[in-house]
């Protein structure tokens, strides 16, 4: 299957991992993110750095994204992804809630993707006390959390100012493709161009078992972290992918790659920013 994506802009999002640098570098990397035009601006939900130095320098994610939702002005944000082990659904619900309207400027509506996801980090369970447990029982979690979340946004008031936009992240074919279909606005993985199709005919046979069509569903990415390789970025385009992300690590926030990204992406747009086009 091939999602209907073909009138879709190409799109690029800037994973800055809170890791190995001080706040106002990180500060400094989301407003200079958002003036070269990236279209999202993502953090990750851990609590301790992934590369490099293991007690390096890092800040916890949820509370930054209320400094990111304050100080830009069009970019959209989020984590990728949330961990749904770490906080209570109804919690986490409140809080994207806060964040949509913490974004929302001149009476426009927010800018928060909700990325989640079922957690992996067996460091961060440990050492904050939180139960590790299996991959399956942590998807089983997840699948509780996601109707509670949608059900507290019902019920909250002010209510969000749009239907918050959920992003999962996995590719498991049994049960996240599952919750994909049933969820979420954008599904992101780490998939190859050519295993693509056969993860997108799982979730259309999973959008035929829950009554869902899933071709809204935009599909997700990353890019070749081994080097600007436009030929793996033009086979994922080719597969239906529309939003690309790149991770980029602290202290410093380089950002050669992501301008060669952004260049990538307005000719896929024929020339225009993916918010122009």
């Amino acid at each position: 299957m091939t999602l209907d994506a073909s009138n879709a802009p190409a799109r690029l999002g800037v994973q800055l991992q809170p890791q190995h640098a001080t706040y106002s570098q990180i500060r400094d990397a989301v407003l200079r993110m958002e003036d070269l035009g990236v279209d999202v601006v993502f953090n990750w939900d851990h609590f301790f750095p992934l590369t490099g130095e293991r007690d390096g320098l890092h800040f916890e994610a949820w509370t930054m994204l209320g400094a990111w939702a304050e100080q830009t002005e069009r970019v959209e944000f989020g984590t990728l992804v949330n961990c749904n082990s770490y906080r209570n659904a109804d919690l986490q619900a409140d809080m994207a809630r806060t964040l949509d309207h913490i974004s929302a400027k001149g009476g426009d509506t927010g800018r928060f993707i909700f990325g989640t996801g079922s957690g992996w980090f067996e460091r961060d369970y440990d050492e904050y006390g939180y139960e590790f447990g299996t991959v399956g029982s942590r998807l089983d979690d997840l699948a509780e959390a996601l109707p509670r979340v949608k059900a507290r946004w019902a019920k909250l008031n002010p209510a969000p100012t749009r239907d918050i936009p959920i992003m999962i992240g996995g590719k498991g074919e049994q049960k996240t493709l599952r919750l994909v279909a049933e969820h979420a606005d954008i599904w992101h993985s780490f998939v190859a161009p050519g295993d693509l199709r056969h993860k997108l005919d799982v979730l259309a046979r999973w959008g035929e078992k829950v009554g869902r069509d899933v071709t809204e569903i935009t599909v997700s990415n990353e890019l070749d972290r081994r080097g600007l390789d436009d030929e793996h970025a033009d086979a994922l385009y080719d597969a239906g992918v529309r939003l690309f992300t790149i991770g980029i690590s602290g202290p410093h926030y380089e950002d050669t790659a992501v301008r060669h990204w952004l260049e990538w992406r307005d000719r896929k747009n024929g020339g225009r920013r993916a918010d122009a086009a």
